[in-house]
Parts: C-alpha cells; structure tokens; sequence
C-alpha cells in the first residue's frame, strides 16, 4: 500500500508563480506521506500558445531539472503530468509527460498522442495541432509502485491506446489534464472511471481548474481524482488549487481482474 496525491493547479503564462504553486503542493502530499505525485497537463506554462512554442524546453532543461531535484529532494516520484517539450518541427511543440523516480532520475517520457482539434461550441474551439507536434508511441512504466502506463487529457476519450498500456501491464493509470469546463462536466468523471473499470487498473487524474490567460475563453474542470479499479472515485479534490489522495493497493488490482477476468474473455 502506499499514498498518492493528484495535484489541482490553476496555471497561467506566470511560469515562476506556476512552479511555487507547484512545488508547494507536491511538498504538502510529500509531508502527508505521499509516495506518488501527479501534477497537471500543462504544469509549467499553461498562457498564449505561442508563447508556449517560443519557450518550450528540452527535457534536460531547467523546468524538468528543478522537477526533478524535488522528487530527489523529497524522495517521492513524481509525474510532471505535462510540459511545452522542444520539438524540431518549425512553430510546434510536443506536449510531453514525464515521470520521475525518488533519485530524481527519468524514468519514462510521454507525449500526446491525440490532439485536441475541437468545434464543440463557442466555449470549445480548439486547434491544438496548430502549435503541438503528437507523439508516435505508448509508453508503461516500470517502477517499484507498479507498472505506471501515461497518458494526457485528450487521449483519455480513445479507450483502445489504455487497453494497450493494460496489455503491456499497466497496472496505473495517469491521466494529467486540463479539461475545459465545458466537456468537463459532463464527460470527465463518467470516462474516467470507464476506462478504471474497463482497464481494472487504478486512475490517478490531476487536473487544471479555473481561468487561464491563454488568449481564448479557457476555463478547465478540475475536479482531480483517484479511482480504484472497481470504478469507485477514492478521493476528489475541491474547487481550487489543492489536493486529491488516496492510498493505493496494488493488490486490488489482481484480485479484480482474477475475480472478472476480462482480459482473458476479450474476443478480437
């Protein structure tokens, strides 16, 4: 059994105001006895999105660096649940999400694979590929908590890429997001416990909450959660920067899929 926390931001183009609120947060789940911290899609900058491209970052760069001096520091891993990644392709980005392990080191990289190119509504227009490079590949990793399979927001709503990360033995999921206000309310909860109880795996989802100023009408969701693999929300956070967490076992994990074991009645 062990403690994770799903940190709740409410990010702008302020990057040093977005790293304290950060690091304050990860430090309180620490002191609470976490031993897994997830932080949000777009933890580092979530502002105009050209600026994003402009000051996007290797993942040896500074934003990742003081990340993982933290969780060195504190001895937890840690999920910079995502960062602007610098890409080659001229005037994009990757959205990319890293995992860090109690030494500090990098465990495994992620990034996006499924942009959000929306015209929901006038609150939800959205071209993300305008500015974001996807990825080519899933990623599960392997860590003393269990197999940790990642994934950001968007992908959330293709169950196909989680029973992938399941198959190569995802026993957590992360699912760090910035979900708008609009399909949040709706949508995040009811997907993200289908794909806990589809998956049989644990969900840790932090998420963005509140107003940004990244020149549109973005207002994200939050309501960052920890779901057991029986779909059961374990913990959510409130409204506002804070905090949800919950104790892992990863034991659950097995008895369900022994107790229904889908995996072996899937017929392809």
């Amino acid at each position: 059994m062990f403690l994770a926390a799903a940190v709740q931001l409410t990010c702008t183009s302020d990057a040093d105001r977005n790293w304290r609120a950060a690091e304050a947060l990860v430090r309180r789940a620490a002191g609470y006895g976490a031993r897994f911290v997830a932080t949000p899609e777009n933890t580092n900058f979530l502002g105009p999105h050209t600026d994003k491209v402009r000051l996007a970052e290797t993942l040896d760069g500074p934003t990742i660096g003081r990340f993982a001096a933290l969780a060195a520091e504190l001895g937890i891993h840690l999920l910079v649940g995502s960062f602007n990644e610098k890409a080659h392709t001229e005037g994009k980005c990757f959205n990319t999400s890293v995992l860090l392990g109690p030494d500090g080191r990098r465990v495994a990289a992620y990034r996006k694979l499924h942009l959000f190119d929306v015209d929901v509504s006038d609150d939800v227009r959205f071209l993300e590929s305008n500015t974001v490079v996807p990825g080519d590949g899933a990623v599960v990793a392997t860590t003393a908590l269990g197999d940790i399979g990642l994934t950001v927001c968007y992908d959330l709503r293709f169950p196909e890429l989680y029973r992938a990360l399941v198959d190569r033995g995802a026993t957590i999921l992360t699912i760090p997001s910035a979900f708008t206000l609009t399909t949040g309310k709706d949508h995040w909860e009811p997907l993200i416990r289908a794909r806990a109880i589809e998956c049989q795996a644990w969900v840790v989802a932090p998420g963005q909450h509140g107003k940004h100023d990244d020149g549109g009408l973005r207002h994200s969701w939050g309501h960052s959660m920890i779901v057991d693999p029986w779909g059961h929300v374990v913990a959510m956070a409130s409204d506002g920067e804070g905090l949800a967490i919950a104790e892992i076992d990863p034991g659950l994990v097995e008895r369900t899929r022994r107790g229904m074991p889908v995996a072996k009645h899937r017929r392809l």
